[in-house]
């Protein structure tokens, strides 16, 4: 069964650049999971889930319009892992960041990560 774990620093100041990474262990993403789809998804204080990007099998990488802009999702095979990058932060983005699967863009996601607090403040 897969499982997932977000790795990452909790306190980020304004303008700088958000770095995560999510690892994916009981198997491969190149193998076991190649169709799979890994989403990052986020919850800020107070609010409902916002969806951020996915990338696809192919890497293809599809993001929210709103973060567009902003927002950078990669793999790293040889780690196992998918990363997240958001640039020029600001105290909207604190939030509790998840990472997670699915089997499409836009699909249901059947596994997540535990959550990881982010807080942006100087």
């Amino acid at each position: 069964q897969v499982q997932l774990q977000e790795s990452g620093p909790g306190l980020v100041k304004p303008s700088q650049t958000l770095s995560l990474a999510c690892t994916v262990s009981g198997g491969s993403i190149t193998t076991d999971y190649f169709y799979s789809y890994w989403n990052w998804i986020r919850q800020p204080p107070g609010k409902g889930l916002e969806w951020m990007g996915t990338i696809a099998p192919s890497g293809n990488t599809y993001y929210s319009p709103s973060l567009k802009s902003r927002t950078s999702i990669s793999k790293y095979t040889s780690k196992n892992q998918f990363t997240l990058r958001l640039s020029s932060v600001s105290p909207e983005d604190t939030a509790v960041y998840y990472c997670a699967r699915s089997e499409r863009v836009g699909g249901s996601c059947d596994y997540w990560g535990r959550g990881t607090q982010v807080t942006v403040s100087s």
